[in-house]
């Protein structure tokens, strides 16, 4: 996500940067295996087991980008394990990033719709009957649309290059001109962080101070408990995003003064270590917060240990069954 080809590391930074590597390579390595299983099982049950609400269309389309995110974790892990050299070509180089920009954009989006939904849900109860599951499915679909736009830019101007015997995943975003450079630099970095944290989180903190003093007024324990599970997933997004935004906009810097290159090595493998966390933080929210969401995962998990156990002894009687039945055949051509 970051360029990190682009800061010389000195020899006294050597076995500082390569102990935040290695912690970073272990976040990335627990983000994949929890991410991995723990959003299969939320689309598995959002989207298969469970009847289509519209709150479960919301939770299954944040499942979706995370799982398609943490599924690319590998690359990653690979670039940082070989000291950032890129040994996947140049297609993969544009996806993988592309992919990281959407997952940003799509998970604050939904994040952002979740809260606007139950917003108007609650204040706005009159048009309850407009909260149908079709609209959510268009809606979803815009923000699957608006959110591919603005990645889009990453399948243009990234590109692979050999640096010192390496090769790199950059963005190029000129030949020679500097000045295009920074002005397109800036201009993605500035709508990332206007349209993909400022504002959603705005529109959020909003939301969630109305929700609060009418929910003291009126709540039921059944809203309590979902406006506290997605208030918890909410919180778990900006705090995971925003020292990577933070350190967005200090990059834009970088290159005009020596005076934050120490903060940014340092910041740089923290940052996106906990931007990476993100996608498998959800699911873990899921478990440790939502009743119903537990007593359906304990319901589903007996459902499919039950059934493993009665497809073992089925398997069981039907090959004992063969075998009778091939002894009788024997027995019966040697009495013939």
């Amino acid at each position: 996500m970051y360029d990190y080809d682009d800061f010389e590391e000195g020899p006294h930074n050597e076995v500082q940067m390569h102990a935040l590597h290695v912690a970073s390579l272990v976040i990335y390595s627990l983000a994949f295996l929890l991410g991995v299983p723990g959003n299969v099982m939320v689309i598995w049950f959002t989207g298969f087991k469970w009847k289509k609400t519209v709150s479960t269309i919301w939770f299954l389309n944040l499942a979706v980008a995370d799982l398609i995110f943490v599924l690319f974790l590998p690359l990653h892990i690979t670039y940082v394990a070989t000291n950032f050299h890129w040994p996947f070509g140049k297609l993969l180089c544009k996806l993988n990033s592309f992919i990281a920009i959407l997952n940003m954009f799509a998970s604050v989006f939904f994040l952002t719709v979740i809260c606007l939904d139950k917003y108007i849900s609650l204040v706005w109860p009159s048009i309850q009957r407009h909260r149908t599951v079709k609209i959510s499915g268009v809606v979803s679909g815009c923000v699957w649309s608006i959110a591919t736009f603005i990645a889009s830019p990453s399948l243009y101007f990234r590109d692979t290059e050999m640096k010192r015997s390496t090769i790199v995943c950059f963005n190029h975003f000129h030949e020679t001109d500097y000045s295009i450079v920074h002005k397109i630099h800036t201009s993605l970095t500035l709508v990332k962080f206007f349209v993909g944290y400022l504002f959603p989180l705005l529109t959020m903190v909003t939301c969630y101070t109305i929700l609060s003093i009418r929910m003291k007024r009126r709540a039921t324990q059944t809203n309590s408990k979902f406006f506290w599970m997605v208030l918890a997933i909410v919180v778990a997004f900006f705090l995971c995003w925003t020292p990577y935004h933070i350190f967005s906009l200090l990059e834009l810097h970088i290159h005009h003064s020596d005076a934050y290159i120490e903060w940014f090595r340092i910041g740089i493998p923290i940052s996106t270590s906990l931007a990476f966390v993100n996608s498998c933080v959800n699911p873990i929210l899921y478990v440790l917060i939502s009743k119903a969401f537990r007593t359906h995962l304990e319901a589903s998990l007996a459902e499919i240990f039950k059934n493993t156990i009665r497809d073992i002894s089925q398997t069981g009687i039907k090959s004992d069954d063969m075998v009778l039945s091939e002894n009788n055949f024997t027995l019966l051509e040697t009495m013939t």
